[in-house]
């Protein structure tokens, strides 16, 4: 199952981190000049992600551990057809 880990922190909110690592994603594809379909799964589980996420809640999940200093990370797979996360202890 394709998983993406995104790893916010007190400076770098979710949202954020998330649209970096799409960007960096699609940077990665066009400099690739090929299809690549491992990349391809990636962007397009990111781009449902950031379409279809409450950031609001997962930002307020995420700074309650944040502040306590502890480290956190969110998983990005999909499921049923579904894109779908859970908050991790990093």
């Amino acid at each position: 199952m394709l998983q993406i880990e995104l790893i916010p922190d007190l400076t770098h909110c979710i949202e954020t981190v998330a649209r970096k690592e799409y960007n960096d994603l699609i940077k990665a594809y066009l400099r690739a000049g090929t299809s690549d379909a491992e990349l391809e799964e990636k962007i397009e589980l990111l781009r449902s992600f950031l379409e279809t996420t409450d950031f609001r809640k997962l930002r307020q999940e995420s700074e309650s551990y944040l502040l306590q200093g502890l480290k956190v990370k969110f998983i990005v797979y999909q499921e049923d057809g579904e894109t779908r996360y859970r908050l991790a202890m990093a």
